[in-house]
């Protein structure tokens, strides 16, 4: 793992990276100081060549670009070969986010379940820790039987906000929503959006594109926490994301 670590660094100093503040801040998480000043983010899934070309399933990479394309963070998948082509989306996984430096500021572990939503065991989480070895929240799934449904919880498990996707996960246009909603479910303050990445990617690879909209006062730890339920929004609602509109 080390090893992939330092190929992703050194392609960070390749891209054009938005230099992150290094001054802390009061109960922000070391590394995390950048979020502070962000209401939105893009997660753009990188292609590797053989997978868009076969199908063949590999480890997941992704870039995580501010509202002006610049990279401040970069995703990596931790798996491993058998995992990845007999569990395919229901893998469990661990994706290292990493920044400028190669210093690992936000871990996002799944474990293997699953997937089933007639069985509310069977129902999907993931755990956010920032910096590493340091829990600052959970992605929960609730059961509904026609719409994916989320919980988002913080370090002691109390739920705080709530991600409601479309209802049976049907879309005639090809950008998918997630709404995230208060606790009481009254008031929508941000979205998770799944947006097109074109036909041949869409039908060779599950390559994926993802925005992130919050308030920008929301606590850094929930806005890591929602960078953690993009990664659970794509590998649980595979279903979702192939029923979307291809058009060219």
């Amino acid at each position: 793992m080390h090893t992939t670590l330092n190929k992703c660094h050194s392609r960070l100093i390749k891209m054009n990276m938005y230099s992150l503040p290094s001054q802390g801040i009061p109960g922000c998480p070391p590394g995390l100081e950048y979020l502070t000043q962000v209401d939105q983010l893009l997660i753009k899934q990188k292609v590797e060549l053989v997978e868009a070309l076969v199908g063949f399933e590999s480890n997941n990479k992704y870039e995580v670009r501010n509202s002006m394309g610049q990279n401040v963070f970069y995703a990596v998948e931790e798996n491993d070969c058998l995992n990845r082509q007999c569990c395919g989306p229901l893998r469990p996984f661990t994706i290292h986010i990493i920044d400028n430096f190669g210093q690992e500021m936000i871990t996002v572990s799944r474990p293997l379940k699953c997937m089933s939503c007639c069985f509310p065991g069977c129902l999907q989480e993931l755990e956010v820790q920032s910096p590493p070895g340091n829990t600052v929240g959970y992605v929960i799934q609730q059961w509904h039987p026609f719409s994916p449904k989320f919980i988002v919880a913080n370090e002691h498990m109390e739920p705080v906000l709530k991600i409601h996707g479309p209802f049976c996960g049907w879309s005639f246009l090809p950008d998918v929503d997630f709404d995230i909603l208060t606790i009481d479910e009254v008031s929508k303050i941000g979205k998770i959006s799944k947006q097109w990445s074109g036909l041949m990617r869409e039908i060779f690879s599950d390559s994926d594109n993802f925005g992130i909209q919050f308030p920008m006062d929301l606590d850094v730890r929930i806005k890591a926490v929602m960078i953690g339920a993009c990664f659970l929004i794509v590998s649980e609602v595979p279903s979702l994301i192939t029923h979307v509109h291809y058009q060219i």
